[in-house]
């Protein structure tokens, strides 16, 4: 149902590549804008794709499981009996076209109506169901009064669907209990199935720093600022002397919303450096934002109000570019403070990159504190300061930690592995171990 810009389209897109290799042919059915990030033909290339179009209407727009302000996308919860029908007759006709009931397992991203509409169409083909955690977020907001006018009717949808799935992944070990308590599911059900990375993509790239940054922030610049167009963010030679000079740069890729605490991340670095724990030529490179959408506290902003020195704006890139930008960098940072997963931080650790992170949610379990990174608690300013202080001016225990963030990475999150492990599973659903209901079949998913 997510058109294709957010994470767990990267995962589908990873997988999607990777199971042939083991056994598995896919077909994909998803959501597609006509043009640009949102395009899946474009995204998806070279897959077995169905793609609805949601500009012609063949669907409705996907909603969100956040209720984020002046977004477009309404959260679930708010969408009432008509809409939610809506959602379950275009999807119905999508999979009846895609001939769902042929398949041996349909491996559904997220709990949406898709969930309904496979149980209408194709009744007997398991369900595995790909948690990626922001499902988890909107039902604890729930839990804790949020005042949503359809919320329960979605809770019982959404704890259905969960309950009927044959498996259900999770992506890391600490949402398993989160998983049984919000949606009453039997723990043996849950498969810890963590994101990953493309080692022929993602590896330290030979980059010559100075010729990088002069083309990304001087040439064609993509920062932007509120209320402004893309590229308004534009720096001089002299501005980026810090990077072109060949000191020490700290990274962070990351979405400009609320929970990714852009703001806190650049107040720390204002800390440190107003402390004098930061060399003089050390910056601070933000990645990412989609042009026009924010939420709360814009980095600019932060970077005015706080005097912050060499913060550099490098506006927002797809996804193959990010090796040559992660290999021009020294250290990742993200200060997000309820990520699910964090798939940049296995990709910037395949890079070769330390992490400093927030020791909760995914981040806690990718990271190893003083092995392959630092681990700072969520919203203090102190404490980041402090991390981004003993990254920067330590490059002997930076390198160190990065030599083994890369082999970890490398050891626990390569897709072709992982991807191996799902095959596993999927085999085991379609032949029917679980539970001696279901009958093999020739795999396809």
């Amino acid at each position: 149902m997510f058109f294709p810009r957010g994470g767990s389209a990267h995962v589908t897109r990873a997988l999607a590549h990777e199971l042939p290799a083991h056994g598995w042919d896919v077909t994909l059915v998803t959501g597609s804008r006509a043009s640009g990030h949102g395009d899946a033909r474009r995204f998806f290339e070279d897959l077995d794709i169905r793609p609805v179009d949601f500009d012609a209407g063949y669907a409705p727009m996907h909603p969100s499981f956040e209720d984020r302000p002046g977004a477009h996308d309404r959260v679930f919860a708010a969408i009432d009996d008509a809409g939610f029908e809506a959602h379950v007759a275009a999807w119905s006709r999508v999979f009846d076209d895609a001939g769902a009931a042929d398949h041996d397992v349909l491996h559904l991203h997220h709990l949406t109506p898709l969930h309904e509409a496979a149980a209408r169409v194709a009744p007997d083909v398991p369900v595995v169901t790909h948690l990626h955690g922001t499902e988890l977020l909107m039902l604890e907001e729930i839990a804790d009064g949020a005042p949503w006018p359809y919320a329960q009717a979605w809770v019982r949808r959404m704890r259905r669907w969960a309950q009927r799935s044959e498996r259900l992944l999770v992506l890391s070990p600490s949402q398993v209990d989160r998983a049984v308590d919000l949606l009453g599911i039997d723990p043996e059900r849950c498969v810890v199935s963590p994101n990953g990375f493309d080692p022929e993509r993602f590896d330290r790239l030979p980059v010559d720093r100075a010729a990088h940054w002069r083309a990304h922030l001087v040439d064609a610049p993509r920062g932007w600022a509120p209320g402004a167009d893309e590229g308004s963010i534009s720096y001089t030679l002299d501005d980026i002397a810090p990077l072109t000079g060949g000191g020490p740069v700290a990274i962070c890729v990351s979405r400009f919303t609320a929970v990714k605490r852009l703001g806190l991340l650049v107040r720390a670095w204002a800390r440190a450096q107003q402390a004098g724990d930061l060399p003089a030529d050390a910056s601070l490179v933000l990645l990412g934002g989609y042009p026009g959408e924010w939420e709360g506290e814009h980095p600019a902003d932060a970077v005015a109000a706080s005097g912050a020195r060499n913060v550099f704006l490098g506006g927002w890139h797809d996804h193959q570019g990010l090796p040559s930008f992660l290999s021009t960098a020294d250290v990742f940072v993200l200060a997000s403070v309820r990520e699910q997963f964090g798939s940049v931080l296995v990709e910037a650790m395949a890079c070769g990159l330390p992490a400093i992170a927030v020791d909760r949610f995914g981040p806690a379990d990718i990271v190893h504190d003083g092995v392959t990174g630092w681990l700072v608690e969520p919203d203090d300013e102190a404490q980041l300061a402090a991390a981004l202080a003993g990254a920067i001016a330590d490059p002997v225990e930076r390198r160190r930690r990065g030599r083994r963030a890369w082999r970890d990475a490398h050891e626990r999150f390569s897709w072709p592995s992982l991807a191996g492990d799902l095959a596993l599973v999927l085999d085991e659903v379609a032949g029917g171990v679980a539970d001696g209901r279901l009958t093999a079949r020739t795999p396809t998913a």
